[in-house]
């Protein structure tokens, strides 16, 4: 009992919102038609009454020109027309440019009248052709309705007397309203019987619809819904309902494993259908393309307005023009390379049997960085090792081709040879450093150390240096700042800073060491010298491995070229970050961070 009268209620509430529905459709498109039509039958009166009036200003017109009435100036003569106006108690009136009144049939002495150059029927006339306009005229003080036209030398006016006879011309037929009423209240009884009958069959449907949603047995159905053409339905909705069950649940369980695998995948896939649609994505291809085109969005179409993807945008037109079919066997596909800021990444399209097609985007930046670094470092040790053996082999080759060389020659040479390999030793010293900063930072022993006595311990480490070139050093760390960091690469750190000033900076000169800044999570350091600091366009290279400013120099000076490699990533390793900058007063400033902990 309960359920059938709730069924009730929401029988009665959905007929009642169709039938409002239909209701407002149906009531602004009568009124609309109503209104549209009342204004068209007034419009229609009103051109009637006009097209009067204009013939009377075209044979008030035609009267002046036969007769020359404009060079004669005999307007009296108009007042003939009279007889021939088809409309009693019509006013003409012929006025100048100037708005002087030529001729009025209503007024005797029109010579007196005020000048109707501002008549809102004659201004419309001077700019349109024609005008019209309804008020009192204050030389009859009777109410016109006015039309006036112009005729290119004067403007013909003329009116009809806006009385009750003419107001009933324009008044437009109410039988007209009486029928689109009928129409209305006709049209409501339809409604009210259609959408009773409508809202028994969608609550029925409703009915159903929630049983196979709910997954109730909806094969018990009301006997009323069985023997009518809605059985038909019924056993249809089942069958493809059951159909769509199955292969949903099969579907679901394939899907979820599809976007499982892919959301863990480190490359970025995005399919898409022939029409460049996306099918799906995983999150690694929007922050490919983002990083790739730099402009943020979360929608993967945008892959094909990306500069960078032009030949995939080529690769999929040509073979949408091609003869061939699409082998599932062996489809077709496009790999190639893309660098951007710093970053290198293999794009791969695969076009399906179905045209739809797959983009995958891999992240190759640190094999195809490795690769680079091996190649270019495999050239620079060459390089940097050729010219200390080259001397070495040199100098013992003296000595040994030339067994009767003085002792202190031979001295000499060998001393030559010795340096040389200290030199050697030092580069393949910082080699081995660097490769193990980068390659195995974990094997770094962190433990919580002050900074300022591994500074002291660099400069009484180069105190002799310093001392031949008048190199004086200012340490301003406070005694309490301590980090989590490794003894032996912060000693490096700062070795190589005051190593790289001693070298390059000249003499006579100040070094400063001092921790500015700090907050929760970091020192900020800044070590500067007072030297000639280098050209701007060298700054953004100096931490690069083997480069040097001045190559020759830097040779003469003793210097591998990884001294600022080793520094930098000896700060990373720290969790810090550093930057280099010329002083405006001169010499060259270090910036840098290392973090407490």
């Amino acid at each position: 009992m309960t359920q059938k009268l709730l069924t009730l209620i929401i029988q009665r509430s959905f007929r009642k919102s169709i039938f409002l529905n239909f209701f407002v459709i149906f009531s602004i498109f009568t009124f609309s038609v109503l209104i549209y039509q009342y204004d068209r039958e007034k419009s229609y009166r009103i051109r009637q009454l006009e097209i009067t009036l204009d013939n009377v200003t075209e044979i008030t017109h035609r009267y002046i020109d036969h007769r020359n009435i404009i060079n004669t100036g005999d307007f009296k003569s108009l007042d003939t027309l009279k007889s021939l106006i088809p409309i009693s108690n019509t006013r003409i009136t012929v006025i100048d440019y100037s708005g002087k009144v030529l001729y009025d049939s209503f007024v005797a002495d029109f010579d007196r009248l005020e000048n109707h150059f501002a008549r809102f029927e004659v201004q419309h006339a001077l700019k349109e052709g024609v005008g019209s306009s309804i008020r009192l005229s204050t030389s009859t003080n009777q109410e016109f309705y006015y039309y006036a036209k112009d005729f290119r030398k004067y403007i013909v006016r003329s009116a009809a007397v806006y009385n009750i006879e003419v107001k009933n011309f324009l008044k437009t037929e109410q039988i007209f309203l009486f029928f689109v009423l009928f129409l209305f209240v006709l049209m409501w009884v339809l409604l009210h019987f259609t959408t009773l009958r409508l809202s028994e069959f969608i609550v029925k449907l409703k009915d159903f619809a929630l049983k196979a949603g709910n997954n109730e047995d909806i094969e018990v159905l009301d006997s009323d819904f069985k023997d009518n053409e809605f059985g038909i339905i019924r056993k249809q909705i089942i069958q493809i309902y059951d159909n769509l069950k199955k292969a949903k649940d099969e579907l679901t369980v394939e899907q979820e494993k599809l976007f499982d695998h892919l959301q863990v995948l480190d490359e970025g896939i995005a399919i898409f259908s022939p029409q460049r649609n996306k099918i799906l994505a995983n999150s690694h291809f929007i922050q490919y393309i983002n990083i790739i085109s730099e402009v943020s969005t979360i929608s993967a179409e945008n892959v094909f307005l990306i500069p960078e993807f032009r030949k995939v945008i080529d690769f999929l037109e040509e073979q949408s023009n091609s003869q061939f079919p699409y082998s599932s066997k062996d489809p077709d596909q496009l790999l190639y390379n893309v660098e951007k800021n710093e970053k290198y990444f293999q794009i791969k399209c695969i076009i399906f049997s179905d045209a739809s097609f797959e983009i995958m985007i891999s992240d190759i930046t640190r094999p195809e960085r490795r690769r680079l670094l091996k190649q270019q470092l495999t050239s620079n040790i060459a390089h940097e090792l050729k010219t200390p053996l080259a001397s070495i082999k040199g100098y013992l080759e003296t000595v040994l081709n030339n067994p009767n060389i003085p002792t202190e020659k031979k001295h000499y040479f060998m001393e030559k040879a010795y340096a040389q390999s200290e030199r050697l030793t030092d580069l393949l010293n910082d080699i081995s450093l660097l490769n193990n900063i980068e390659d195995a930072g974990e094997l770094f022993e962190f433990k919580q150390l002050q900074i300022r006595p591994v500074i002291r311990d660099v400069v009484e480490n180069l105190r002799i240096r310093m001392n031949q070139k008048n190199i004086t050093c200012n340490v301003e760390v406070n005694p309490a700042v301590a980090i989590n960091g490794n003894e032996s690469l912060l000693f490096s750190v700062f070795q190589n800073l005051l190593e790289n000033s001693i070298n390059y900076a000249g003499e006579n000169i100040t070094v400063t060491v001092s921790n500015y800044l700090e907050d929760t999570k970091f020192y900020y350091f800044r070590y500067s010298d007072t030297g000639p600091g280098i050209p701007e366009e060298h700054l953004p290279r100096i931490f690069e491995r083997f480069y040097r400013v001045d190559y020759g120099r830097s040779r003469e000076n003793g210097g591998t070229g990884l001294g600022l490699s080793i520094v930098k990533n000896a700060v990373l390793l720290h969790k810090g970050d550093i930057s280099v900058k010329n002083r405006p007063e001169g010499g060259l400033e270090f910036l840098f961070s290392l973090a407490k902990k």
